[in-house]
């Protein structure tokens, strides 16, 4: 995920002010729990980001039912010390706010995928998909691309761990839209 570029507790207004500075506008800049990070994406990291969210646009295309995202901000509206950069977002039609056009979105999306980077750990990853779905997500898929597998988390649902040769679906909050895992990858 990361590297960490500050040591202190950080607020959501000083992350504010931190990431409009000119020489971090650029940067892919996280807050978690607190900690200034900065996600440090490979080209496969975006290529499968990319797929993902091609995947699903083509499926939107046809079935209008929501707002996809990359890399947009999002934080729980009461959270001080959170704001998250899914790699991949869609947020239902239902739930959609007005579209956000500073700052981050104050609420989860529906959907939220992450591609593991090298430097992000398992563990960091699985507390991705806890945090999110702690604060209003309905579903995370975790993509690594070393193995070639996704987990798929959902509320009160056991783990799916998809490989090749799976196919992944939408579910309840993109019904109708499934995909290779094997076409992820490739």
């Amino acid at each position: 995920m990361a590297q960490q570029v500050e040591n202190k507790l950080v607020m959501v207004d000083e992350f504010e002010e931190f990431i409009a500075l000119p020489e971090n506008r650029v940067r892919l800049l996280e807050l978690v729990n607190g900690e200034i990070v900065e996600k440090m994406p490979t080209e496969e990291h975006g290529a499968i980001a990319s797929k993902c969210h091609g995947e699903i646009y083509i499926f939107l295309k046809q079935n209008p039912i929501g707002r996809l995202t990359i890399e947009a901000r999002y934080r729980p509206k009461d959270d001080q010390y959170n704001d998250r950069l899914p790699d991949v977002s869609f947020t239902s039609a239902e739930r959609a706010l007005p579209l956000v056009k500073k700052g981050a979105v104050p609420q989860m999306p529906d959907l939220a995928i992450e591609v593991k980077s090298p430097d992000d750990t398992y563990k960091e990853m699985r507390e991705k998909a806890a945090f999110y779905l702690a604060n209003g997500a309905r579903m995370v898929w975790l993509v690594y691309p070393e193995k070639r597998m996704v987990e798929v988390y959902r509320l009160d649902a056991d783990i799916d761990i998809l490989t090749n040769g799976d196919v992944i679906d939408g579910a309840d909050v993109l019904p109708g839209f499934t995909l290779a895992i094997s076409d992820m990858f490739n």
